[in-house]
């Protein structure tokens, strides 16, 4: 694959589709000369040399691969005829078959990259439909691996899994965040002080997890079995209902997501 591979990003102006541009080109997968972004109120001024409009036609005309980075709720708006192209959609919920119908073409992707595509580490899960051929493949493979880490998934059904598992990116860190520089702040600790000390320590956990190869439930146990402070918390957060939350909102996420290709 070389730089002479041409990529529209329909919402390029967007915060996703801007931090897809970004990671595009510093991996090399484009060059700048052969980007071409849309926008609907003005361009972005970190990419002056890509091919900016407002006609996503023209863009799509101009391009080996068309990424749709716009809001679910603004696609059924989005009339561009993609005949023959890859299509790769970032937005939550749109199926493969309403992709393939409204773009005119068989070669087309759901993934769903997160806010942590901005310091290269989004966990993107991705589908292509059965007439992806493995060239295409490779492309999407290649853009999301800018982006983080990437994954083929086998149905759609685990696409609208994960679109409320990863695809909230920093959302439930922070609220775990928020909630123990709360209680810090409530005993007494300086702000500045309690979210150096929650940051780290959720940084300082994913990068442990990371390169551990125990099963984060054994983990869990190894603590559990010290019957100390941690124990405790934990013993604590679970009498007061901690994974039945989680698994709550991850059942709604899962529900909306479903709603959302529904009504697509």
């Amino acid at each position: 694959m070389s730089g002479s591979l041409r990529i529209g990003i329909v919402g390029g102006a967007g915060w996703l589709g801007g931090t897809i541009a970004a990671s595009v080109l510093k991996a090399g997968i484009v060059e700048q000369s052969n980007l071409s972004m849309s926008y609907r109120r003005e361009p972005n001024d970190a990419f002056p040399d890509a091919f900016w409009t407002k006609d996503n036609q023209a863009l799509v005309d101009q391009s080996d691969v068309v990424l749709l980075s716009v809001r679910p709720q603004d696609w059924p708006a989005l009339s561009i005829d993609a005949s023959g192209k890859l299509v790769i959609s970032v937005m939550a919920g749109i199926r493969l078959a309403a992709l393939k119908a409204r773009h005119a073409t068989e070669r087309v992707v759901r993934a769903l990259p997160n806010a942590a595509a901005e310091v290269s580490c989004s966990y993107t899960p991705w589908i292509g439909s059965d007439q992806l051929p493995e060239d295409d493949r490779a492309i999407v493979r290649r853009i999301f691996a800018s982006c983080g880490s990437e994954d083929e998934v086998g149905s759609e059904r685990a696409i609208d899994y994960l679109t409320g598992l990863t695809g909230s990116g920093p959302a439930f860190p922070a609220l775990l965040t928020a909630a123990m520089m709360d209680d810090a702040i409530d005993h007494g600790l300086d702000c500045d002080v309690a979210k150096r000390a929650v940051s780290t320590l959720l940084v300082g956990a994913g990068r442990l997890l990371e390169r551990r190869s125990e099963c984060p439930g054994d983990i869990v146990r190894t603590f559990l079995s010290y019957h100390g402070t941690t124990a405790a918390a934990i013993e604590e957060m679970r009498a007061s209902g901690f994974e039945v939350a989680v698994r709550n909102g991850l059942s709604a996420a899962f529900s909306k997501s479903m709603s959302m290709g529904e009504t697509s």
